[in-house]
């Protein structure tokens, strides 16, 4: 198989030991294929063998963490060194047809090597919290061979330098979304919500693989660096500019747009969300990994890869048109669903419409203030957000499968480590500050809002939906660990396999947000490429201390409000909420998530059903009836030539026959094998013959 291979230099010794690609560059293909592998291994083990599976899943993503930190390590070395731009690819050739060739590859840098240690760290605590959490389950072997395959499929996602790659990984966490939202298929609201997950996400693929499509025809290559010819370096950028699309639009912007909408479908976004709240009915460890660290994720991922073509032809500090419509979808999603998640009960669908909001967060800072704004929240929100889900996990297992909050509260007590892990995820998620990773990568993207030159509007968007997130947090725990106990089972504290990793989470929710502080800016100088050092001076940027106390008194108004309707209130199961008995119109529109759901059911969902009957009355009574009048024909046709068969071709050769036989009969006679009978009939012959010749003769 034909290699090619490109690294920026680097100033270790592995680099020079491996001709200019490092050991760990060489190695990341191995990331991913350990969980793959142990997923097939798992595969094959009876259903009983439960440790086996546990240990294979969990082993073999601990390794992949391993080679992770190797990776990341290597980046950070060249980084120290000065080498803020290191990137490091190994591509080879998948297969040719005359001049075209189609490459694949993986890629070394510092966005896919600090990824790589958040979906293979995250995804290890959950692997060992999913042993506590799923130990009675029944299907367990086949529950991690899935969770294996999932992270491996996301590993595969990060490392890749192909779109192409990129794609098949892709759709691999699409395949095992559906078997693990679907994983308790026996219930109808699971079966349901993961064929949901998998028709909706698709919608957004197609529009992803049409982009891709595009982008290899005008550019020849999927690769997204490969020595300059890459689809994401200039001489490819320049000639997409060139190229005019539609609308106005060049082929980037309208590539960009496409692969925008796939982004948008893994992530949520407005108007493809509506796959995400549903997926609550797999089992919460699944529900942690898709909304932490691995599906939803990929989404913001793939735009941050495809950033320079997003970015494309947009002036020094201005913007283009994807970047413009990744930011105003992002935002609207903020807004849309941290107001949805005000009226939601559940406990997890509370945390899934928070998820979507994020998301928005995410991409609005992606649009607006680059790849290292959208990406830290990404990574910050990874570990609170795990943290939280499986918090819920915790609670959930505690209290017995109860789900809604309205029949919980008193928990502080029963369940002390849950809660204070808890309220530490929760704090993070509602960016309260100093202390919490979440404050400062929020403050990021609101920052980014600030000074965006298109329009202010997301800005304020933006500070409302941290309001509301602030409000609905409280209203959660509240419910849930305040006030008194209202199940019908004491609750009690989930086991240490449990609780150790959402220690372990919390202390990250809080410590990760002195990577990106104005005084040490390091998690965007190391994205960005450029060297980051301590300066004091961080704070003295014009507005910054006035939108950091702005984004404090939101928070803490959110807090407020929220305790003030829900703190220490004794309230039955069966009463109304605080909201509803205050605005129960606005209650009941947020309740049913602004009949979204509802609409589609009525349009697209109609117009498919009724799309179906066309083509079932078209198949039965068109072509069917086609299919039908054919077969007919043949019948006819058959018959036709049966009763040729029967009474001309088989009665004259039956006739021949008889004739034939009724002669040879004739002849049998004569030939009787008596001389004198011969003798006699030759003497008839002679006469008979004499008497010819005496007439012919005759004057």
């Amino acid at each position: 198989m034909m290699m090619q291979e490109e690294a920026a230099v680097a100033f270790s010794p592995l680099t020079q030991c491996y001709g200019g690609s490092s050991f760990a560059a060489h190695m990341l293909w191995l990331i991913p294929a350990l969980p793959i592998i142990a997923a097939g291994a798992i595969a094959l083990l009876k259903q009983p063998r439960r440790k086996t599976s546990a240990t294979l899943a969990i082993g073999s993503l601990s390794f992949s963490l391993l080679l992770s930190l190797v990776a990341f390590g290597q980046v950070l070395m060249d980084w120290a060194y000065g080498d803020y731009g290191s990137r490091e690819t190994v591509n080879l050739t998948w297969f040719q047809v005359g001049a075209i060739h189609v490459d694949l590859g993986w890629v070394l840098d510092p966005l896919s090597a600090i990824m790589l240690v958040m979906v293979s760290f995250v995804g290890l605590l959950i692997f060992i919290y999913s042993t506590g959490y799923m130990a009675h389950d029944e299907n367990y072997t086949r529950f991690f061979c899935f969770l294996s395959l999932f992270a491996g499929a996301m590993l595969g996602v990060v490392i890749s330098n192909s779109l192409l790659l990129l794609f098949m990984c892709w759709e691999l966490v699409g395949l095992t979304s559906y078997l693990l939202i679907g994983f308790w298929y026996q219930k109808p609201s699971a079966a349901a919500a993961a064929k949901k997950a998998f028709l909706t996400t698709r919608v957004g693929d197609i529009f992803f693989l049409l982009g891709m499509v595009w982008l290899f025809a005008q550019t020849g290559t999927l690769l997204f660096y490969n020595n300059g010819g890459g689809s994401m370096e200039h001489v490819a950028l320049s000639a997409l500019l060139a190229q005019p699309a539609a609308l106005g639009l060049t082929a980037a912007g309208a590539i960009g747009l496409l692969i925008f909408a796939g982004a948008a479908g893994k992530s949520g976004q407005l108007p493809l969300h509506v796959w995400l709240p549903d997926a609550m009915e797999g089992p919460t460890p699944v529900s942690a990994l898709i909304h932490a660290a691995t599906m939803v994720a990929a989404g913001v991922y793939l735009i941050a890869r495809v950033y320079p073509l997003m970015q494309a032809g947009a002036l020094a500090g201005g913007t283009t048109t994807a970047l413009t419509v990744v930011t105003w979808v992002g935002a609207s999603t903020a807004v849309f669903a941290a107001l949805i998640a005000v009226a939601q009960n559940d406990i997890k669908r509370i945390l899934a419409y928070s998820t979507v909001s994020q998301l928005g967060y995410m991409m609005a800072g992606l649009g607006m203030g680059g790849v290292a704004v959208g990406m830290f929240h990404l990574i910050t929100h990874a570990f609170f957000k795990a943290l939280l889900f499986m918090g819920a996990g915790s609670v959930i297992h505690g209290c017995h499968e109860e789900q809604d909050i309205r029949r919980m509260g008193g928990l502080k007590a029963d369940m002390p480590l849950t809660f204070i892990t808890y309220s530490i995820g929760m704090l993070a998620l509602c960016g309260f500050p100093i202390f919490f990773s979440g404050f400062w990568s929020k403050d990021g993207i609101l920052e980014a809002a600030q000074h965006w030159s298109v329009a202010k509007a997301p800005f304020y968007m933006l500070v409302f939906g941290a309001l509301l997130t602030a409000f609905y947090m409280t209203r959660q725990v509240a419910y849930v660990f305040f006030d008194h106990w209202r199940g019908h089972k004491p609750a009690h504290e989930s086991p240490a396999v449990m609780t150790v990793p959402l220690a372990i989470l919390a202390f990250f929710a809080i410590t990760l947000g002195a990577l990106g502080t104005p005084v040490w800016p390091w998690f965007r100088a190391f994205l960005d490429g450029r060297a980051a050092g301590f300066d004091l001076h961080g704070f003295a940027e014009p507005g910054l201390l006035a939108l950091m106390t702005t984004s404090t008194l939101v928070v803490f108004l959110g807090l407020g409000v929220g305790w003030r309707l829900y703190g220490n209130k004794s309230t039955r199961p069966e009463a109304k909420d605080a909201l509803e008995n205050a605005v129960p119109w606005v209650w009941a529109v947020l309740r049913d998530r602004f009949y979204v759901d509802e609409l589609y059911g009525v349009t697209v969902i109609a117009f498919y059903a009724w799309w179906g009957r066309v083509a079932d009355w078209l198949d039965r009574h068109v072509w069917g009836g086609a299919v039908t009048g054919v077969a007919w024909s043949f019948g006819l046709w058959a018959r036709l030539s049966r009763f040729l068969d029967t009474n001309v071709v088989d009665g004259s050769f039956d006739k021949g026959c008889e004739e034939l036989s009724a002669g040879g009969g004739l002849l049998s006679r004569v030939q009787s094998g008596r001389v004198q009978a011969y003798l006699r009939i030759l003497a008839l012959a002679v006469v008979a013959l004499a008497a010819v010749l005496i007439w012919s003769a005759r004057p």
